[in-house]
C-alpha cells in the first residue's frame, strides 16, 4: 500500500545539506585522483577546507530556503521542480565562485575555494538533489504500479495545451498517472520525443493502445478537427479506452487548470459535426434595451434562451412558466451568476387569458419567445386534449395578445414532428405554426417560426434516459434498430432561435441544418462505451418497438415545402403554403367545442382536416387516415 504521509521539509533540507557536503567531498577526492586524501585535504588545502567549506555549506543552506526547493513533494517531482534546483544551485555557484574570486584579487591573495572544486560540487549537487527525487518519484511509480493503481495515459495533441496537460497530471494526479506518450494529427511529428515521451499519429493508434496498456486518452487540443475527433474517440470505444476532454482555457477556474477539472467526453462529441456558433452582434443589436417575455422559461430551451438573452443586455426578461419548482431553480441559479437583476419571475399558465392579459398590460413586452409546449410523443398521444388544447389553443391566446398590443416579434418554437406529422403532437405544433403565420398577413407583429429537431441532454429527450438506464444497470431500451433523428446542441438550438428572430421579417418558417441524422442504436452504445461498460456483457441494448405516433425518421421539410438561403450557411427558410385566418379559426373553434367535452376522436378527425399530412402512425387514431 502506497504511504499517504509526506517527509517533512526540514529533513529534506537537512539531506539536502548532506548531499552537498557528500558533493564536496566527491569533488575534493577528484581533484587529489583518490590519492592520500587525508593529507592533502587537511594540510595541503587546510586554509581554504577552515573557511571555505562552510562557507559553501552556508550558501546552499540560504540559496536552497531562498528557492524553496525542499519545498515540493518529492513523489510528484516534476520538471518544474527540476528548474527550480538547476536555478537555485546555478545562482548558489555564482556567489560562491564571486566570492571566490573577490577574496583572491582584494583580500589575501587566496580563493575561498578551488576552481575545479566549485564546478565539480556544482555539477555534483546538481545530480545528486535530481537524481534522489527521480529515484524517489519512480519508487512510488513503480510500487503504484504493482498494485495496479496506475492509469496508462495518451494525450491528444503535443501542442501547449497538451505539455500544460501532461505537467499537470504528474502535478496533482501524482503517480496514479503514468504518461506514456501523445497523439498528434501532424505525421511530421509522428516518432518525436516531447520529454522523453513519444509521438503517435492516429493511423497507429490501434497497435500503440495494445502495446501500451493505455486505459485513458485526453483531448488537449484547444478546437480539433470534428472528424479527427470523432474517428480518435470511435477508435478508443472499440479498443474500450476512456475518452476524456480538457475544458478550453475559458472555462478554468480563476484562470488555472487542475487534474479534477478533466472529465469525460461530452455526448456532444458525438455530433459528427462542428458546433454551430454565430456572431452575437447582430442579435444584440436587435434585444438590446428590449423587455422580453419568454415562456415556458423552465424549460430545456426556454431557460437556455434566458440564459443567453441575459448577456445580450436587454432592459428586462419575464420568465413565465407553470412548473414553479423549475422556475425556482432558474431563478435561484441566476441569482448565484448576479444576472436577476433584470428579471421578473412569473408563474402562470399559457392557457389561461386573463393571466397572460394581465403580464401585458403590467410588462408591456417588446418581443416574445414562446418556448411553452407539451413535447412527449407517446404522452401526447394518450392526452390529445390537453396537447392540443395547451400547443394550439395556448399559441393562439398569447399570439392573439400579441397581435392586439403591437409587439415587435412573436417568435415560436417549433420542432420537425411538425412535419408530415405522424402523432398528435407534431399535429399540434404544426397547427399553431398554421395559425402564427396566417395572423402574420393581418397584423403588425412579426410572426417567426423556428423548426429543428431533437435536443442533446434536455428534459425528457434520449440521453438523460440512457443515462439512468445505464447508471442504473440497464437494459438501454431502442425503439427500433432503424431508427434515426436529428440533433443538436441546447446551446445551438437557443443560438439559432436568436439569430432567426434577428432576421426574420415575418411570415418565414426558419429551418436549422443539422448536420446528418444519428442512429439511435449508434447513440446507445456510444453512450454505454463511454461509460467504460462492454455491451451486452455489462448493459445490453432492448428493442422495444415504435411507441404510439412515432417515426423511423424526422424531416425538417415535406415534400411541397422548399427553402431559400439566408446569410448563414446554417440557416434555412422554408417556402410553405399560408391558410386564410378566417378559415383556420373556424376549424380552431370547433376544436375548442371538443375539447370541451373531452371528444377525442373528434379532435383528432378535425386536426386531420386542419393538416391533410397529418398520417398517424402506430396509433389508434390511424382509423380517422383517409
Amino acid at each position: 500500500m502506497v504511504p499517504n504521509w509526506y517527509l517533512p521539509k526540514k529533513l529534506i533540507l537537512l539531506f539536502d545539506i548532506i548531499l552537498t557536503i557528500t558533493s564536496l567531498l566527491l569533488a575534493y577526492l577528484i581533484r587529489f585522483d583518490f590519492i592520500d586524501f587525508y593529507d592533502l585535504f587537511w594540510i595541503k588545502e587546510y586554509d581554504s577546507v577552515i573557511t571555505g567549506v562552510p562557507s559553501l555549506i552556508l550558501i546552499r543552506y540560504l540559496s536552497f530556503l531562498a528557492g524553496r526547493t525542499h519545498k515540493g513533494i518529492i513523489r510528484h517531482f516534476t520538471n518544474d521542480d527540476a528548474l527550480r534546483i538547476f536555478y537555485t544551485v546555478s545562482i548558489g555557484t555564482i556567489i560562491i565562485g564571486t566570492l571566490s574570486i573577490l577574496k583572491f584579487k582584494f583580500y589575501d591573495g587566496s580563493a575561498l575555494l578551488p576552481k575545479s572544486v566549485i564546478i565539480i560540487e556544482y555539477l555534483g549537487t546538481l545530480f545528486f538533489l535530481t537524481s534522489s527525487r527521480l529515484f524517489v518519484k519512480q519508487s512510488f511509480t513503480n510500487r503504484n504500479k504493482k498494485a495496479g493503481k496506475t492509469i496508462n495515459v495518451l494525450i491528444y495533441g503535443s501542442g501547449k495545451m497538451g505539455i500544460i496537460t501532461k505537467t499537470t497530471l504528474e502535478r496533482d494526479g501524482g503517480n496514479s498517472y503514468n504518461i506514456e506518450g501523445f497523439i498528434d494529427d501532424d505525421p511530421q511529428k509522428e516518432g518525436l520525443l516531447i520529454d522523453r515521451k513519444l509521438i503517435i499519429h492516429p493511423k497507429n493508434l490501434n497497435s500503440q493502445l495494445t502495446k501500451f496498456k493505455i486505459n485513458t486518452v485526453i483531448i488537449a487540443i484547444k478546437d480539433p478537427s470534428i472528424v479527427n475527433k470523432k474517428k480518435l474517440i470511435d477508435i478508443c470505444l472499440k479498443n474500450q479506452v476512456k475518452v476524456k476532454t480538457v475544458p478550453s482555457v475559458e472555462d478554468w477556474f480563476d484562470g488555472n487548470f487542475s487534474a479534477q477539472q478533466i472529465k469525460d467526453v461530452n455526448i456532444n462529441d458525438l455530433l459528427g459535426r462542428n458546433p454551430i456558433k454565430l456572431p452575437k452582434k447582430n442579435i444584440q443589436n436587435d434585444l438590446i434595451n428590449k423587455t422580453i417575455l419568454v415562456t415556458g422559461a423552465a424549460g430545456s430551451i426556454g431557460s437556455e434562451i434566458v440564459r443567453q438573452l441575459l448577456n445580450l443586455q436587454p432592459k428586462k426578461v419575464i420568465l413565465l412558466d407553470q412548473a414553479e419548482s423549475a422556475l425556482y431553480d432558474l431563478n435561484q441559479e441566476l441569482k448565484r451568476k448576479n444576472k436577476s437583476k433584470n428579471t421578473e419571475i412569473i408563474v402562470g399558465d399559457i392557457t389561461r387569458k386573463e393571466r397572460l392579459t394581465n403580464i401585458f398590460k403590467s410588462f408591456r413586452p417588446e418581443i416574445i419567445f414562446h418556448a411553452a409546449a407539451y413535447k412527449h410523443v407517446p404522452l401526447m398521444e394518450n392526452n390529445p386534449t390537453e396537447s392540443i388544447r395547451t400547443n394550439l389553443l395556448g399559441t393562439k391566446i398569447i399570439a392573439d395578445l400579441a397581435a392586439e398590443h403591437n409587439i415587435q416579434k412573436f417568435i415560436l418554437v417549433s420542432t420537425d414532428k411538425a412535419v408530415n406529422p405522424t402523432n398528435v403532437m407534431g399535429a399540434s405544433k404544426r397547427s399553431a405554426e398554421m395559425y402564427c403565420q396566417a395572423l402574420n398577413q393581418e397584423h403588425k407583429t412579426k410572426f417567426i417560426i423556428t423548426r429543428f429537431g431533437n435536443v442533446l441532454g434536455s428534459n425528457g429527450s434520449v440521453i438523460p434516459l440512457f443515462k439512468k438506464q445505464i447508471n442504473s444497470g440497464g437494459p438501454v431500451t431502442v425503439t427500433h434498430p432503424d431508427v434515426t433523428r436529428f440533433f443538436m446542441t441546447i446551446k445551438e438550438a437557443c443560438q439559432l432561435v436568436l439569430e432567426a428572430s434577428s432576421m426574420g421579417n415575418g411570415g418565414e418558417i426558419y429551418v436549422f441544418d443539422m448536420g446528418e441524422s444519428i442512429k439511435i442504436i449508434d447513440l446507445a452504445k456510444k453512450m454505454i462505451q463511454l461509460a467504460g461498460l462492454k455491451i451486452d456483457k455489462d448493459i445490453k441494448i432492448k428493442i422495444i418497438g415504435l411507441r404510439p405516433g412515432e417515426k423511423m425518421f424526422e424531416e425538417t421539410l415535406n415534400i411541397n415545402e422548399n427553402t431559400s438561403k439566408t446569410h448563414h450557411p446554417k440557416i434555412l427558410i422554408g417556402k410553405v403554403s399560408v391558410v386564410n385566418l378566417l378559415d383556420i379559426n373556424k376549424s380552431i373553434e370547433k376544436l375548442k367545442m371538443f375539447i370541451k367535452s373531452q371528444q377525442n376522436d373528434q379532435i383528432i378527425k378535425q386536426m386531420k382536416e386542419i393538416i391533410p399530412e397529418y398520417i398517424s402512425n402506430n396509433s389508434e387514431f390511424s382509423k380517422f387516415d383517409k
